[in-house]
């Protein structure tokens, strides 16, 4: 499977902002420099290079998600385990997921 088309990282952005309550059509059509709010197509585009990096030749390489996710703080000594974030992100719906996974 290839990179993502910017149509795919549109639709998939539109989609996680709209799970969330987000609605980009709020933004203004062109930058406001009163407030500065970027325009629909900045915030769009901001987006899709976060996600899949900047566009190059017409193909973009890759974005920052996997580079977030795999950072932990620096830690030492015996408590290092403790103290670095936890592995996975925490769950919308833990219950769900437990009864679903928990061995009985």
């Amino acid at each position: 499977m290839g990179l993502p088309s910017d149509d795919d990282l549109d639709a998939f952005i539109t989609a996680r902002l709209a799970l969330a309550g987000v609605d980009l059509n709020q933004l203004p059509e062109s930058p406001d420099a009163t407030t500065g709010a970027p325009s629909r197509a900045q915030a769009m585009e901001y987006l899709r290079t976060f996600l899949a990096g900047a566009k190059s030749g017409g193909a973009r390489p890759g974005g920052r998600p996997a580079a977030i996710g795999g950072w932990r703080p620096p830690a030492d000594g015996p408590d290092s385990a403790a103290l670095s974030q936890q592995a996975d992100p925490p769950l919308e719906y833990p219950s769900i997921t437990t009864a679903w996974t928990a061995t009985r």
